[in-house]
């Protein structure tokens, strides 16, 4: 993946995000051809980039496919159109845009296109069921579970939003196959659990816009839970202490 900056507006949003200024920096960043984990602290710039590869990918910004066509409220950035994306000779044979805050508007889309459907409906490929009479963690499952597959291109933001622990667990297991079938993800994500996914490329993007890659023991956000879990109150004693 690299960026053109031609024609840019470099002193504006997005340019000024800390991952979009390590991406200036590095001049390329390359992914894993199965896992990569975008992580780092909120402004960094994860949701962002994953939208601009979204966009780029020639997903839909609200999320869905490159079959989805509808916009409910136009916010994403600019970015996406300065990004190019280097593939190999093999390219995705399916893929999908999943972002958890807009994910009611997909579900809406899917309940239109699957209306106005005259052959056959497009329920099974999202578990049966229409999405909206299922709750956001099931309606997320029934997605990952049976609208993604094989050798598809798999783009989430910040996923476990939806999903309760057994949630990740499972959305865990099935990233895990998929990739065993020749899928690829990226994936922006505070989740301990999501990130142990096996032999997975996790990008840490600090606050000075460096992009380094860090084992999963190293990556802030499952040292910090970690931290926590092991002295809660050492952390609520300094959080919620009184300065008098």
């Amino acid at each position: 993946m690299e960026l053109d900056e031609r024609d840019a507006d470099l002193t504006g949003y997005p340019f000024t995000l800390p991952v979009v200024r390590g991406l200036r920096a590095a001049g390329r960043l390359d992914l894993d051809p199965g896992v990569t984990f975008l992580v780092g602290d909120n402004g960094a710039g994860k949701s962002t980039l994953v939208e601009a590869i979204a966009v780029a990918a020639g997903f839909n910004p609200e999320g869905g496919s490159t079959n989805f066509r509808f916009s409910t409220r136009a916010s994403e950035s600019s970015l996406g159109g300065y990004l190019r994306l280097v593939r190999d000779v093999h390219r995705p044979r399916t893929g999908f845009f999943l972002r958890a805050e807009s994910y009611y508007n997909v579900a809406t889309e899917i309940e239109r296109l699957n209306l106005d459907t005259v052959s056959r409906s497009l329920l099974p490929a999202y578990g049966g069921h229409n999405p909206h009479e299922r709750s956001h963690g099931e309606s997320f499952l029934d997605l990952v579970n049976h609208r993604f597959g094989p050798r598809g291109l798999y783009l989430l933001d910040e996923p476990e939003a939806a999903l309760s622990v057994h949630g990740c667990l499972a959305v865990l297991a099935r990233i895990h196959e998929l990739v065993h079938q020749g899928a690829q993800f990226v994936v922006a994500t505070h989740s301990p659990i999501l990130l142990s996914a096996p032999d997975a490329r996790i990008l840490q993007i600090d606050g000075d816009g460096s992009i380094r890659q860090v084992a999963y023991d190293e990556a802030e956000t499952v040292a910090l839970t970690r931290a926590f879990l092991n002295d809660p109150a050492r952390y609520l004693h300094h959080l919620l202490s009184s300065d008098e």
